[in-house]
């Protein structure tokens, strides 16, 4: 109940007290909509607003855009998202490797699985190689063509396929700071960051990260927490560092075909 509302100023509070009245009348557009795939405009639009990270205040790059977007909308999402979610769970499509927005799995299974992989091998004597990668603005970047491929690819229904592909189409956001408003601006790409359906798209969208073709995936240990991965690797032989180089150039041919880039070694 507590919040923010989205540029359709409906509160939460208001769908709340109301609930017993228009619980009916939602469930029915919500229906509709999935059936015909067509996505009101005012759950497509956000307001963007700066939340503060850390360091200096003044420092724009300080702050993290985060959408808020219509309540309703996102209690359709919602609905979607644990359809998905089953789905997923029940031919077992998210891999081991993923602990980002995964039911069970967090920062901490993430560090103690990759730890427990990794000193396995120090323990040993062998030497270790461990590369952190992180996606350029992963969220932002994400092809809608190439998502619904993906759903498609893992065998997603058509109706919520068709739903997602309307949502993701003729998006639009403006920033907000302080009752300042920007222009709508349009969004010709990513998942919008905020948004209830954005996390387990993006999951769905790096879910094949590994894969390099059928018959070619990734040798060395790999971890991700949603677009941050982790690769490590016994590179105490020859053949150990040319194993880890090839998997390094398995992940950016990734990127280039999914149309994302790592940050490079000198960027912020």
């Amino acid at each position: 109940m507590h919040k923010s509302m989205g540029p359709d100023e409906l509160h939460p509070r208001v769908l709340k007290e109301l609930a017993a009245v228009i619980a009916e009348p939602l469930a029915i557009i919500f229906e509709n909509s999935w059936r015909t795939g067509e996505v009101p405009d005012d759950w497509k639009k956000a307001n963007v607003v700066p939340i503060f990270k850390k360091g200096k205040e003044e420092d724009p790059g300080n702050y993290r855009p985060v959408s808020l977007t219509s309540v309703p909308g996102k209690i359709m999402e919602q609905v979607l998202k644990e359809s998905i979610l089953k789905h997923l769970h029940e031919r077992k499509v998210i891999r081991n490797s993923q602990h980002g927005f995964t039911k069970g799995r967090s920062c901490l299974t993430n560090l103690i699985a990759f730890y427990d992989e990794i000193t396995g091998s120090v323990d040993e004597g062998k030497a270790v190689d461990v590369l952190f990668l992180d996606f350029s603005k992963a969220f932002d970047t994400v092809s809608h063509s190439i998502l619904v491929s993906k759903l498609r690819k893992y065998g997603l229904d058509e109706c919520t396929i068709r739903w997602v592909e309307s949502w993701l189409d003729c998006q639009a956001q403006r920033v907000v700071i302080n009752g300042s408003m920007s222009s709508w601006q349009p969004v010709s790409s990513g998942v919008p960051q905020g948004s209830v359906l954005g996390p387990v798209l993006f999951n769905i969208f790096i879910n094949d990260l590994e894969d390099h073709d059928l018959e070619d995936s990734v040798d060395c240990t790999l971890s991700k927490f949603a677009d941050d991965t982790k690769l490590g690797g016994v590179v105490d032989t020859l053949e150990g560092r040319d194993r880890m180089q090839k998997d390094l150039d398995k992940l950016e041919d990734w990127a280039k075909r999914n149309l994302m880039t790592f940050w490079g070694p000198f960027q912020p």
